[in-house]
């Protein structure tokens, strides 16, 4: 059968996640205590202060994120290969159906697949952190 596999994504997404999350933590809190002294609300903070000041590392982890995708993408193609109804990785899935006449709701499913896979990669993942967190007493 054709094997699926999202290897890079669970490579390559935590480069984005952690480059944002980054970003995040490094705010100093006495600018959002500020803010809502002032008035501001939750959502006024988050659109006016926390993202504005997280766009470095929103935009370097984008980058990094899509630079290295091309990279495991090359990789992939190259070593792997695409061996139709024997070998087939997920990005090379989503590669053949963008090339096949009216394949583009199938690569966009299968697009779709791989973010639902990531997400569930990054959620597992933050799970097992403060599981971790907590057993340590950090």
């Amino acid at each position: 059968g054709v094997q699926t596999c999202a290897l890079p994504i669970f490579l390559i997404f935590p480069f984005q996640v952690r480059a944002i999350r980054l970003s995040l933590e490094a705010q100093d809190p006495g600018f959002a205590q500020a803010a809502e002294t002032l008035g501001a609300g939750r959502l006024d903070r988050i659109l006016h202060l926390y993202l504005p000041l997280a766009l470095p590392g929103i935009l370097g982890g984008a980058v990094t994120a899509f630079a290295a995708s091309l990279g495991e993408f090359g990789a992939i193609i190259t070593f792997v290969s695409n061996i139709p109804g024997e070998t087939r990785t997920l990005p090379l899935a989503i590669y053949t159906a963008i090339q096949s006449p009216g394949g583009e709701a199938a690569a966009a499913r299968l697009a779709a697949l791989s973010i639902a896979l990531a997400l569930a990669g990054l959620v597992l993942a933050e799970a097992v952190a403060r599981r971790a967190r907590t057993v340590l007493g950090a």
